[in-house]
Parts: structure tokens; C-alpha cells; sequence
């Protein structure tokens, strides 16, 4: 870990930076009442599925501002780029957000997404099931960092199959990028 404040470029930027080969959009605000920029997850962000002491897999509350003028949806992400894969970890794929809601509560990320707003979909994440799955990165790998992303969209929806990738996904979405959101904690579990 470097001494760089958290919120510099270079902290969210540490090797594996999932938006360096992207497009440049410009930025807006997300903050969140669950994590802080730099941060570490709270117990309950961890995985209870995945067996963490604690964990109960309850996605962040987050709320965005000054998104992008003709910002027509949202998508929101959360991705640990440093997942020992060879692809990182998708934890939280949502999109087809309008662009009127501008938060997203605490524990949202439920199953059957019922916490989500109306026309709103989830992806499976990395683990196999629908919505947030918590951190749980391998005991003694190190420092994670999860990256939360909230994408303002130039369309109303993306229209893609219930059963896509995250890879589609994010194919999809980054063609209709305009603008871009960020957070990035981190997770450890050192035994």
C-alpha cells in the first residue's frame, strides 16, 4: 500500500484500474452514508454467503449529483479489480436506473430486487446469485479494493438479456457512457 491519501488518482488508479483504458467521461459526485471514499467496508458489506464472521451481504446506501446533461438512465457497479481471477469480481451490477432517482438505500442490492426502482434490473454477480454479494477476499491475499461506480447513460435503457455477462454489460453500457461516478474502498481479511 502507498502513502497516497485516499481520493487521489493514484490510489484509485493502483494497478488494475478498471477505467484507465476507457473513455474519459466527465465526473460527478456519489457519496454514500454506508462507506467513505477510501475507506474500509463495514462488517455487514462482507459476505455472510461466503461464510465472513459478520457478513451480511447488505449493499451500500449511495446517493449522486451533477450528472451529465442529457443523462437519460444510470447503471451502477461494484467490481474488486484485485480478485485473485485473472478478471476480478463483479459484486453488484444494476442498470436501467431513470435518471430522476438519484439514490439508491442501504440493502437495495436484495434478490429479488425489490429495493430497487421500478424498470431497474440486476445481473448475476461473480459468486452466481442475483444482487449484492459482499467482500470476501481470500484470508492473507492482501488489501482489496472495490470500486462503486454509478454511470450516467445517453439512453433511456440498455436493452440486454436477463442472463448477460458483466462483460456484455459493460460493453453495452460503456457505449452510452457520458459520465462517471466513483468510490473506492477496501476489504481485508488477514487470517
Amino acid at each position: 500500500m502507498t502513502d497516497t491519501p485516499a481520493g487521489t488518482s493514484e490510489f484509485h488508479s493502483r494497478g488494475n484500474d478498471p477505467y484507465s483504458r476507457l473513455e474519459t467521461v466527465p465526473e460527478f459526485s456519489v457519496t454514500s452514508t454506508t462507506v467513505t471514499d477510501g475507506g474500509a467496508w463495514p462488517a455487514a458489506q462482507y459476505s455472510g454467503a461466503f461464510g465472513v464472521p459478520g457478513g451480511e451481504d447488505v449493499s451500500p446506501q449511495l446517493s449522486w449529483s451533477g450528472a451529465p446533461e442529457g443523462t437519460r438512465s444510470y447503471a451502477v457497479t461494484v467490481y474488486d479489480p484485485d480478485a485473485p481471477t485473472g478478471s476480478g469480481f463483479w459484486h453488484w451490477s444494476v442498470g436501467n436506473i431513470p435518471a430522476e432517482v438519484t439514490e439508491l438505500a442501504e440493502n437495495a442490492g436484495v434478490a429479488d430486487g425489490s429495493g430497487l426502482p421500478a424498470g431497474a434490473f440486476q445481473l448475476k454477480h461473480d459468486g452466481g446469485g442475483t444482487g449484492f454479494i459482499g467482500a470476501a477476499p481470500p484470508a492473507g491475499h492482501g488489501e482489496h479494493r472495490y470500486f462503486i461506480t454509478v454511470h450516467a447513460l445517453d439512453v433511456p435503457e440498455l436493452d440486454i438479456p436477463a442472463d448477460a455477462s458483466n462483460a456484455f454489460f459493460g460493453f453495452n453500457r460503456f457505449g452510452h457512457e457520458i459520465g462517471r461516478a466513483t468510490l473506492v474502498v477496501t476489504g481485508e481479511i488477514t487470517e
